[in-house]
């Protein structure tokens, strides 16, 4: 990044911001909230546009029950769309409630069916008093009818409805629990409901002609937010000379550098440009290739790198993929990922939660198809003993055992040592280059230990070098390693506060690699549990089916298939989805000393993303 520092008359800021703005490059330092009460309206306002724009493009009406009548119905939108959409779902959501009332209360009456309310009324002014009953039929005793006049509204084999008549004043004693008077006829419950649902269609119908407005409706969102942006920069200025003069702060990639050096100059505004440090805390652009910039979601949930930190991003990506594979580990579910994530890129299935991720999605389903077949296993189908399935891709397979362990297991584990190995050599590169080499001899001691003793004892096992060097080589580790870690760890410091020092890190390293090592297990038990799971509904499947498929038994049998691996597949993808995170955020990040502290590159533009 350049830095540029802008000096200008402060009666001239608001000018030369919205110049910024056209060059949409420059990003101004400056705070990403509201700063004042202005500010904070501003805010709100874009805020309640962005909330009603993703409210708008969700909104699909064609499966309701009132289709047809919804998109017959004619509701002009009225006033401001985002006023209007508001009070129409505001009011919608008060006639569901109502709705549900009505039908509880249409349900209620609908026993009791039509009556002369007036009339049963009227009995109270003659002394009686009615009350209301349902039982069971087989409950139903036909002498209740000698302890007082009684009725029978509704008899529907199941239950039974009646009335009992009685004068006012006299004890009264019925063997079966009252009901509540109903509140009036079934025609006026049914009244009542046609009236809400009416409502309802017209609401439902305003909102959907809103959609009209939703180029008008982002236009005036990013509108809003550019004026916030430039609102906020305006206020971070830093005034001078009795606020006579505002200084300005901003960064920009440095290949912009002389188109902006030209632009600023027929400006004719005062600048400094220099080289961006650590110090300035300058904003982050991260530069990834099309697959890498799949995964920067990643990076910006755990936070962007400070200015000298390495981008985790192309380590993050491949990683990852081969995480969420394995934990799913079935080449059946990897197809039906490619599958969505074609159909959500191409806008066949329109999800809000999905959007914009359907070539992650993809990447992820080929790398568990990929990833599927070496473990050997599709739809819960143990490929290694399928007949019919090819030798030659039986060969690729990893099975069986390794001293005494599952082979993928061992996979597992190997994975997770060569990971927590690179991020340890990540952390030693990037921290020697940050902090200089003899602010880091310990961590290259721990690296020279680690990664050493690994790859020293890996040639010890394959016989490739000989037990005499591979005695010379261990000692030397080991003294290198023993004096960046306990003798050199804190230049400056007393040696005996050294040793102290690093006794206390040894403690935390090896309590700390066995846990992070034994974490990526769950790789293995992940993939073994769904296709557990996909098999066990596979051999239900199977009893349903018997001897062979018929028309009697196909439907549970697809019912059995079709709903047990939906549900794997959702559980496996959840799975996939947070454990991957977990070893990329926990295990790889706290071995590769990475921070995410830094701050994104946000320039100053006309074109905010809504």
């Amino acid at each position: 990044m350049t830095k540029y520092s802008f000096v200008l008359l402060t009666g001239e800021k608001e000018g030369f911001l919205e110049q910024l703005q056209e060059l949409g490059v420059v990003d101004i330092s400056r705070s990403e909230k509201p700063v004042d009460s202005d500010s904070s309206v501003m805010f709100h306002k874009a805020e309640r546009a962005r909330k009603t724009l993703e409210f708008l493009e969700g909104i699909d009406y064609s499966k309701d029950a009132d289709a047809e009548a919804i998109a017959k119905a004619t509701v002009n939108v009225e006033g401001d769309p985002v006023d209007f959409i508001e009070e129409c779902r505001t009011r919608l959501a008060e006639l569901h409630i109502a709705n549900a009332n009505a039908e509880k209360q249409l349900n209620a009456r609908r026993p009791w069916g039509e009556y002369d309310k007036k009339a049963v009324d009227g009995l109270a002014d003659l002394g009686y008093i009615v009350r209301y009953y349902s039982v069971d039929a087989k409950k139903f005793d036909e002498t209740w009818g000698e302890l007082y006049p009684l009725q029978v509204v509704l008899n529907d084999g199941k239950k039974i409805w009646f009335v009992t008549v009685a004068p006012k004043g006299e004890s009264y004693s019925f063997p079966v629990q009252e009901m509540a008077v109903p509140e009036g006829t079934y025609a006026e419950a049914a009244a009542e409901l046609a009236e809400i649902k009416a409502e309802m269609i017209e609401c439902k119908a305003g909102l959907l002609n809103a959609k009209d407005y939703i180029p008008a409706i982002k236009e005036a969102c990013n509108n809003d937010l550019v004026e916030l942006d430039r609102y906020l920069a305006k206020e971070a200025g830093q005034g001078a000379a009795e606020d006579l003069v505002t200084v300005f702060t901003g960064f920009a990639p440095v290949e912009n550098d002389a188109e902006l050096v030209e632009a600023f100059d027929n400006m004719g505004v005062l600048y400094l440009k220099e080289e961006a440090v650590l110090e300035d805390n300058p904003p982050i652009k991260l530069k990834n290739n099309w697959f890498t910039r799949q995964f920067e979601v990643f990076t910006e949930m755990y936070g962007a790198p400070v200015y000298t930190e390495f981008d985790p991003t192309p380590i993050v990506a491949p990683f990852y993929l081969l995480f969420f594979a394995m934990c799913m580990g079935d080449a059946g579910y990897g197809l039906i990922l490619i599958l969505l994530g074609i159909a959500v890129a191409k806008k066949w299935i329109n999800i809000a939660m999905l959007k914009n991720i359907g070539p992650i999605i993809s990447i992820l389903g080929a790398g568990t198809f990929a990833i599927g077949l070496v473990l050997g296993t599709a739809f819960g189908i143990d490929l290694s003993a399928a007949e019919w399935y090819p030798q030659a891709m039986k060969k690729i397979m990893i099975t069986g055992t390794i001293a005494g362990f599952p082979a993928q297991m061992i996979l597992a584990l190997g994975i997770g040592i060569f990971h927590i190995c690179l991020a340890m050599t990540v952390k030693a590169i990037g921290y020697t280059k940050r902090f200089g080499f003899r602010e880091t001899v310990s961590v290259w001691g721990w690296l020279l230990l680690i990664v050493g003793g690994i790859a020293t004892g890996a040639l010890g096992m394959a016989k490739l070098v000989s037990p005499e060097v591979i005695k010379w080589i261990v000692i030397v580790i080991g003294v290198v390693s023993a004096l960046g870690i306990y003798i050199f760890n804190t230049p400056g410091k007393n040696p005996l506060s050294n040793i102290g020092s690093g006794l206390w890190d040894t403690y935390n390293m090896v309590t700390g690699i066995l846990g992070d090592v034994l974490s990526y297990i769950r790789l293995y038990a992940l993939g073994l549990a769904g296709g557990m799971l996909g098999q066990a509904f596979n051999i239900l499947g199977g009893i349903i089916v018997g001897d062979g498929i018929s028309v009697i038994n196909f439907l549970p049998f697809a019912l059995i298939l079709l709903f047990g691996h939906s549900l794997n597949l959702a559980m496996s993808c959840l799975g996939a989805f947070v454990h991957p995170l977990r070893l990329t955020f926990v295990e790889y990040f706290k071995n590769a000393g990475y921070e995410g502290k830094g701050k994104e590159y946000n320039p100053l533009t006309k074109e905010k993303n809504n």
